[in-house]
């Protein structure tokens, strides 16, 4: 039975699945009131338990202490309501490159009882403008360097109000300039432990994202649950990483974790490996989250001179960790690699290796609070040894926003994963392969369907056909199978043409590296496309 809300505006509690579809939660040990607040739990709270003086972010050439965090998260929240007129439970998206101006703007919004969907630069006012119609979102705040697209991307829609920041070291724009005038004291909302805080869109195997919906206190439980129990965070501790804040799993590990235990957060705006290679150096990092991409060519970095003997903490997410890269990694450095696995429906990684229980091309156990189990297609639990669908459950799990597909995802109370998993007699789970149609890219899930949803919008583009293809550096690159119409040649030229358009249309990332000309794509007799079969010929 949910608590009663603290939203004014009723669209979450509205439109949540009903309970009854919802998976088992496990919230034995993760207690908290009934009233609470996870914006102020990571801000104000740290500095009345003594840690004002501490430096919370670090960002774009500044530092932050805790209690200046904790004046400009309020000085911002009353600018929100008092000048944007944000109320309880309003939808409202950030959109900003990864910036301690960002995570300020969470926390005011959070703060402000609203419910926040955080969404990276490099989308595209298409992608965009998904977001803002599946989630009715009302308000946009966003840095004035992103303005174009997000002009674009408010034209038409249900936006009653967008506002601009400036995420830079100077913070001269009009969200900052109304902040100047605003106390620093804000009675942020009292929302319920159960009331929506925000709102994480999956990568969409349609090209359809879906939104998932996570509460106060799961925003509490994945600190007091993985960061606490698997990485024994410590008030000393220095985390960076690669992943963006709009991912939950950035979100968790560049400032969920650190706020939670008055560590500190070093934010890159462009978190390029020399760069992540360079603040682990200057501030002496100790933990850092990224995929085995990066992790690779920190592995290079060590044999140029590169000193990384700072991190106690090596976090990969996100595509599958390598046995040979775990290997040299723990051979150059004397410390294991800590590979798990998390969605966005679950907020977090629930599965994982440990500092003292890891072991390569192995994926771990369930983090506390958590269980998991490797099913066949009837749901029932396979023999150790044996392939087949992963299941967990624990204190966070999936609540699709209107209830889409959440009957796919929660079956008999559990979470069902896309991923195919063993488990061995030992109790370790492996990955095996993924279940769907996604493509894992240096720790970007991407919808093969949207790519080719793209490339078809190119009038040289007849028919194609997307599949992710093995490599070495990325785990995995989009190929695009392209039958070309009449009159177009497909030479190198066509092929950077048809990348370039990709870039231009969706986020750069989702462009494909490969590119292959073919007279005909395999069909079924009904006209279906059969991707197995240009798989089958890797």
């Amino acid at each position: 039975m949910l608590l009663p809300s603290a939203h004014s505006d009723t669209f979450m509690r509205d439109n949540l699945p009903a309970e009854e579809t919802w998976p088992d939660l496990l919230l034995k040990g993760f207690d908290y009131p009934d009233r609470l607040n996870a914006a102020v739990e990571l801000t104000d709270a740290m500095v009345a338990r003594g840690f004002g003086d501490h430096t919370a972010l670090i960002g774009n050439g500044r530092a932050r202490t805790y209690k200046e965090l904790a004046d400009w998260t309020n000085r911002l929240a009353h600018v929100l309501v008092d000048d944007l007129g944000i109320r309880p439970g309003n939808r409202v998206l950030l959109r900003s490159a990864n910036n301690p101006a960002m995570v300020a703007l969470w926390l005011a919004a959070t703060k402000a009882g609203a419910v926040v969907v955080n969404t990276m630069p490099m989308l595209r006012a298409g992608e965009l403008k998904k977001y803002i119609e599946k989630a009715q979102i009302s308000h946009a705040l966003f840095d004035t360097r992103l303005m174009e697209e997000m002009e674009a991307a408010a034209e038409g829609t249900c936006l009653e109000r967008i506002a601009g920041f400036d995420g830079s070291a100077n913070h001269d724009a009009e969200l900052d300039r109304l902040a100047l005038e605003k106390p620093v004291k804000f009675e942020a909302v009292e929302t319920s432990q159960d009331d929506a805080a925000l709102i994480g869109f999956t990568s969409g195997s349609t090209g359809n994202p879906k939104a998932t919906v996570h509460f106060h206190r799961d925003l509490l439980i994945i600190a007091d649950g993985y960061a606490r129990e698997v990485l024994d965070v410590r008030p000393g501790d220095v985390f960076v990483g690669s992943p963006p804040l709009a991912f939950t799993f950035g979100l968790g590990g560049l400032a969920i974790f650190p706020l939670r235990f008055g560590a500190t957060a070093v934010l890159l705006e462009n978190a390029a490996p020399p760069n992540l290679i360079e603040i682990i150096q200057k501030h002496r990092a100790t933990v850092c989250f990224t995929a085995p991409t990066a992790y690779r060519a920190m592995l290079r970095a060590m044999e140029d001179g590169a000193d990384l003997s700072s991190l106690r903490a090596a976090v990969s997410a996100g595509e599958t960790l390598l046995a040979p890269v775990y290997d040299e990694w723990q051979a150059k450095t004397g410390k294991p690699m800590l590979d798990g696995i998390g969605a966005t429906e679950m907020l977090h990684i629930f599965l994982t290796n440990r500092f003292d229980d890891h072991r390569p091309a192995c994926t771990g156990k369930p983090v506390k609070g958590y269980e998991a189990k490797v099913i066949g297609p009837d749901g029932a639990e396979l023999p150790r040894g044996e392939v087949g669908r992963l299941a967990m459950r624990g204190p966070t799990g999936c609540r699709y926003l209107f209830g889409e597909k959440q009957a796919e995802y929660v079956q008999d109370g559990w979470n069902i994963s896309g991923d195919a998993f063993v488990q061995d007699e030992d109790g370790y789970f492996h990955f095996q392969a993924r279940n769907d149609d996604i493509i894992l890219s240096s720790g970007y899930n991407i919808a093969g369907p949207e790519v080719e949803a793209a490339l078809l919008e190119h009038p040289a583009v007849a028919e194609c056909a997307v599949i992710g293809v093995p490599d070495l550096d990325r785990g995995e690159i989009i190929e695009a199978h392209v039958v070309l119409g009449a009159g177009f040649t497909g030479d190198d030229a066509q092929a950077k043409a048809l990348q370039d358009h990709v870039k231009a249309t969706i986020a750069p990332f989702k462009y494909p590296r490969s590119i292959v000309f073919t007279a005909a794509l395999p069909k079924t007799e009904s006209g279906k496309i059969q991707r197995f079969k240009l798989k089958d010929t890797l």
